[in-house]
């Protein structure tokens, strides 16, 4: 019983489906029941109970996932306690889309001056993953943005911006001060791939209560390559970045505003983490001020 498995089972336990796991942990499905099986033998019980709606936790799984979950938080800290006896200490920054670039430099060159000895690494991930890697554990902290399933994550909004519907500059309404989804309903829409969390799905994929059958698309520049090619309608956080040649946005009048936020594992990150998120919150300098969350960091 690896930690590996471990964390294979805690991601279905969570998310009750194979699936959605799968994606979580960007893997394939296949190899993940098998995981799953093999663990189910070496404990010789069953884990969970498979339907075709999904999975249900036994009373034997509902126990191992509280270990689980204490025994993983465990092995994290005993991680970071050797990196930093080891005296190299390392911050992977998970970014979603535009999220890395909205940081900007200002955060980079803050953190690097705080903490000049660490090694930063960033990991961009696609729109499979809207945790940018932190669920999955493979980042430390993440910039990406909400709404998602944060469940066992804690998050906290840099900034808020208005969203658009992104058009072929030779559409019929790409030259409106601003539009309604009612404007949109009988577009071709993308398409985001089976699997990727439903809460993010119902934000950022246009009407609900009709079948979408425009591309399947992973990344912000593949949206926009469905908007040029397709004609479909794409959706983006409006007024930061400039679109390729034959495209333009329009604001979308209904739509709630897109946040940029800061996420992190658990109550207590790490120091690092602290700083980081510290040092963010500081760049990006909120109306509001300071979360209860960051405040306490």
């Amino acid at each position: 019983m690896d930690l590996r498995t471990l964390r294979y089972f805690v991601a279905v336990a969570e998310e009750l489906h194979f699936g959605r796991a799968a994606a979580r942990l960007h893997m394939t499905q296949p190899p993940l029941s098998r995981a799953i099986k093999q663990l189910e033998t070496d404990l010789g019980c069953e884990l969970l109970r498979r339907s075709p709606t999904g999975v249900a936790l036994t009373p034997a799984g509902a126990a191992l996932l509280d270990e689980a979950r204490t025994l993983l938080a465990r092995a994290e800290q005993a991680r970071a306690r050797v990196v930093a006896a080891a005296g190299t200490a390392t911050l992977t920054i998970g970014t979603l889309a535009d999220s890395a670039e909205l940081a900007g430099t200002r955060l980079a060159a803050a953190y690097r001056h705080h903490h000049p000895g660490v090694d930063v690494r960033v990991r961009e991930a696609d729109f499979t993953d809207p945790t940018a890697g932190l669920r999955a554990g493979l980042v430390d902290v993440a910039l990406t943005r909400s709404p998602f399933d944060d469940t066992g994550l804690v998050t906290h909004v840099l900034r808020s911006d208005p969203v658009a519907a992104v058009l072929r500059s030779d559409d019929p309404l790409a030259g409106r001060d601003s539009l309604r989804l009612q404007d949109l309903a009988d577009r071709r829409w993308f398409r985001f791939p089976e699997g990727v969390d439903p809460i993010w799905r119902a934000f950022w994929a246009g009407p609900s209560g009709r079948d979408h059958d425009g591309p399947v698309v992973r990344t912000a520049h593949e949206c926009q390559q469905a908007v040029l090619w397709n004609g479909s309608v794409g959706l983006m956080p409006h007024g930061h970045h400039p679109l390729p040649e034959g495209l333009t946005a329009v604001l979308l009048a209904d739509m709630p505003p897109s946040h940029l936020v800061v996420a992190w594992r658990g109550a207590d990150p790490g120091p690092l983490i602290r700083s980081f998120i510290r040092i963010a919150v500081s760049v990006h300098r909120p109306a509001r001020g300071a979360s209860a969350e960051a405040a306490a960091l």
